[in-house]
């Protein structure tokens, strides 16, 4: 699977901090406890943005409520460690919608130039090397579900 979020570890953060469904809601501004199980069986996904609010009143890391295929973070598991939509991140980092979607899945042929590079290092709050890491392992986790469907 490709970074999302983590469901069961949502749910053990939440009964570690020794909150209810609805204290978590409340924290961070869910409309109810119904919607904070629906996140912990992974029937919907929260926004970015409540992604960080959830960490927060949890007191953890925002990527350890991220499920990651692999050690090292995508683009997807930064923009979501960081709490951003890809309309947010684009707008930030001045590219096309389009553009960044295939950078995400990756499916790109050369990196955006270095302008863009700083530019998503400063907007994931991230140093370069490590914004250069996730590029390749968007690459990496594609060839891989590329090869995993052959295989079917």
């Amino acid at each position: 699977m490709v970074s999302g979020i983590d469901p069961s570890e949502l749910r053990a953060a939440r009964e570690k901090a020794g909150l209810t469904q609805h204290e978590l809601a409340r924290l961070v501004g869910a409309a109810g406890g119904e919607r904070i199980s629906r996140w912990e069986l992974g029937t919907s996904v929260p926004r970015p943005d409540f992604l960080v609010k959830l960490a927060r009143a949890l007191d953890i890391p925002t990527l350890r409520l991220v499920r990651l295929d692999g050690e090292i973070p995508d683009l997807r598991a930064l923009r979501l460690q960081a709490g951003l939509t890809v309309p947010d991140l684009a707008a930030a980092v001045n590219v096309a919608m389009p553009t960044y979607y295939a950078w995400e899945q990756g499916r790109w042929t050369r990196p955006p130039a270095s302008e863009t590079l700083e530019a998503l290092a400063r907007a994931f709050g991230e140093s370069l090397e490590v914004v250069a890491a996730a590029f390749d392992e968007a690459q990496r986790q594609r060839r891989r579900r590329g090869d995993i469907s052959r295989l079917g």
